[in-house]
């Protein structure tokens, strides 16, 4: 028996008029995970524990069956594990994202945080803008390292875990009531402005139509995490897909392997087929038994606004990643256990994300059953099924077995 995880991140959301008060997933055209739905349990998880912030770290620790309660320690530190860094005890990571500030004459705290992603900025781009926060911003106390698009990492040498609002949840305000009390951190927020802001990059950018990269924006603060081994927990021999570099933090952290996919890079447009013939590839290795497979696109659609490519996103997880899973599993007479699910939604009508309980949808390739039902919230909700605690949500995916 073999197993994935399919995640589309933040796919689950709140009904939308122009969507005839469908959520996105209720109107997207899915009919993979429609057909599976029939021959599935589905129900709701809660993947955010009380009091937790719904983040993506929390809810992917949970839905990979780590407690957050127990091993959450930031969000940095897991990114700093996929980067390389190798932090010291005393270390404090921090998330440096490249944002878009209002180019305007108004003093730096009367700015307004315009796009938390800069237009999704290219990795090749934020490194040369990375590069002249370097030059200038670092020193003993504070290192900046590239990371993917607009996420990067700035590590404090003897830093503090401090309170640090996330962009994503302040879009289209005045950035004066969230900015960081510490006087350094502000003060390097302040001097990447003056920095950035009239680089040769971002003119070009904007000249483009591109939103400038403009500012460093910290959030994140963490030290450094220790999770247990997912093999010696689960005794099953996992890899992790993503574009991303908290997930690929993650199985780092738990001593998975984690597969680069050519083209993945967390947009809209990123090589679905290559993530999901990847899945395939590992899946028919004797060696592993189990395959995460995350895709960040329904979320950043959700952190953009944007009801259309949301839709988009989720048909294109259908027909290009659980579509391609499922045939080609089938073709080569592999048993299954399918689990689909976001980590956490994020509405279009707030466009950052929230702690409500997330559709679940698992498939056993060995135990069709017979229902009617569609994989969506409305749904996962009269299913009846739900599941509290969230890091338990595993031991379902591997129940067959455990029995």
């Amino acid at each position: 028996m073999k197993y994935i995880i399919v995640l589309g991140d933040g796919m689950a959301d709140e009904p939308i008029a122009e969507l005839e008060n469908k959520t996105p997933l209720e109107y997207a055209n899915t009919p993979t995970m429609d057909h599976l739905a029939k021959k599935s349990e589905i129900g709701l998880v809660q993947t955010i524990p009380e009091g937790m912030k719904p983040g993506s770290d929390t809810a992917n620790l949970s839905v990979l069956g780590y407690y957050p309660k127990e091993y959450y320690t930031g969000r940095s530190p897991l990114e700093a594990l996929s980067i390389g860094v190798d932090m010291k005890e005393s270390d404090v990571a921090l998330r440096c994202n490249l944002v878009t500030l209002s180019d305007d004459e108004k003093p730096y705290h009367d700015k307004t945080i315009i796009d938390h992603s800069s237009s999704e900025i290219s990795t090749d781009d934020a490194k040369v803008l990375i590069g002249a926060l370097q030059e200038v911003l670092e020193c003993e106390e504070f290192k900046y390292y590239v990371g993917t698009s607009y996420r990067h990492l700035t590590i404090w040498d003897k830093g503090q875990v401090i309170d640090l609002a996330q962009p994503h949840d302040i879009l289209g305000r005045k950035i004066k009531d969230y900015l960081p009390k510490e006087a350094k951190i502000r003060e390097m927020m302040e001097k990447s402005y003056e920095i950035l802001n009239n680089h040769p990059l971002n003119i070009e950018r904007a000249k483009k139509g591109l939103n400038k990269a403009n500012s460093a924006w910290f959030w994140g603060a963490g030290t450094r995490p220790n999770l247990d081994s997912f093999e010696e927990k689960n005794r099953k021999k996992g890899a992790m897909i993503s574009a991303v570099d908290l997930l690929k933090g993650i199985a780092v952290g738990a001593n998975m392997k984690v597969i680069e996919v050519p083209g993945a890079d967390g947009t809209l447009h990123t090589n679905y087929e290559g993530k999901a013939k990847a899945a395939v590839k590992v899946l028919l290795d004797d060696d592993y038994d189990f395959v995460y497979v995350h895709v960040e696109a329904p979320d950043e659609m959700g952190h953009q606004g944007s009801v259309s490519n949301k839709v988009k996103s989720i048909e294109y997880l259908d027909s290009r990643v659980i579509k391609v899973i499922k045939e080609e599993l089938d073709q080569n007479g592999i048993d299954y256990r399918m689990l689909v699910l976001p980590d956490h939604p994020t509405p279009i009508c707030v466009r950052t994300h929230t702690s409500d309980p997330v559709p679940y949808m698992l498939y056993d390739s060995t135990n069709l059953l017979n229902n009617e039902w569609n994989y969506d919230e409305l749904h996962a909700k009269k299913s009846n099924n739900y599941i509290a605690d969230g890091y338990r949500i595993i031991n379902k995916l591997f129940q067959a077995e455990n029995e």
